[in-house]
């Protein structure tokens, strides 16, 4: 089938450089002789017919912005099938052929299923700080949110080292501990608590063991958020089992989703952007747009989505070897 039309929505939490994948994908698509139309607020918004043709025009002078011009939202409503449906009508009421989806794993959940339920050409674009989609090296914010994480830290750092202080430090990353664990090296923090290894051994136990204050003043440690309480409850327990310990929490929360995108992220996102349009004319569906060894590869939905990436373990001997 010839693409005639695209979609474009991001959809899920936002991350910097989704605004440089829309751009890069409204002028590849305009370019290649297509219409494009812009998708607001996600999958709720094209439930709702929230969507406008885009010109070339529209994505000027954003390339530099964070968050998502398009807006997001989560749509508890598109996870039913009757949902998807009125979505779907909403695509042929516009005639618009085929969707690209910026976003996490979730929105790459809805994406699989709207493509099995309507045969919808779509592709997607990995648009999370979380780096947590399998099949790419990097995905689109996560560059952006670790240079936040590294400032955020080394202006912490200056307060700690004023006073004798166990600092924990919460970034997020939910199930996964790539801003944790690289933010920790790159600002030369003395520990990661992260949930790729929860369950092998106690983690605050062994920082604590191993002395983590050693010759040092003050120590660093930055933990990935959690269900369970993250860096509030690692602090209770600190406090509970180690009294001698004075012990600060800084949970940087949304700061990590906001700025300007690096240049590192722009590119990508260009890059991905337009492959996604590459992929479409070329017939291919349901696959994520990806970067391995800095070259541009298509992951399937699924191993995207259901097989979990791993971390690099040599990188947690890294970090403790450096903390000496």
């Amino acid at each position: 089938m010839e693409i005639k039309s695209i979609g474009i929505l991001t959809s899920g939490g936002d991350a910097p450089g989704m605004n440089a994948a829309i751009r890069a994908v409204t002028r590849t698509a305009i370019y290649a002789g297509m219409r494009v139309w812009g998708i607001y607020r996600g999958y709720q918004g094209l439930i709702e017919d929230q969507i406008v043709e885009f010109q070339t025009q529209n994505v000027s002078n954003i390339i530099q912005q964070g968050g998502t011009i398009l807006k997001t939202a989560r749509s508890m409503e598109f996870k039913t099938p009757e949902g998807r449906k009125k979505a779907y009508e909403n695509l042929k009421r516009h005639d618009i052929d085929a969707l690209v989806v910026i976003g996490g794993d979730g929105s790459i959940t809805g994406a699989a299923n709207l493509a099995r339920e309507y045969d919808v050409p779509i592709v997607a674009l990995p648009g999370t700080i979380d780096n947590d989609l399998a099949g790419t090296d990097m995905t689109i914010g996560y560059d952006t949110a670790m240079n936040t994480i590294m400032d955020c830290v080394d202006k912490i750092r200056d307060t700690a080292t004023s006073h004798q202080r166990l600092f924990f430090i919460e970034v997020m990353g939910r199930d996964a501990g790539f801003l944790a664990l690289n933010g920790a090296i790159a600002t030369g923090c003395e520990d990661a608590i992260i949930p790729e290894v929860a369950t092998q051994y106690d983690q605050l136990k062994a920082l604590v063991d191993n002395g983590f204050r050693k010759s040092k003043s003050s120590a660093m440690v930055i933990v990935t958020e959690s269900p369970e309480g993250g860096a509030l409850k690692l602090a209770e327990r600190v406090k509970k089992e180690y009294p001698e310990y004075d012990v600060r929490v800084s949970v940087l929360g949304h700061l990590q989703r906001g700025g300007s995108p690096t240049a590192a992220d722009r590119i990508l996102a260009s890059r991905l952007g337009f492959a996604a349009i590459e992929a479409l004319k070329e017939g291919q569906r349901n696959v994520m747009m990806g970067i391995h060894n800095d070259h541009v590869v298509n992951i399937p939905f699924a191993k995207a989505i259901k097989k979990d990436k791993p971390i690099d373990e040599e990188l947690l001997t890294v970090l403790r070897v450096l903390s000496i």
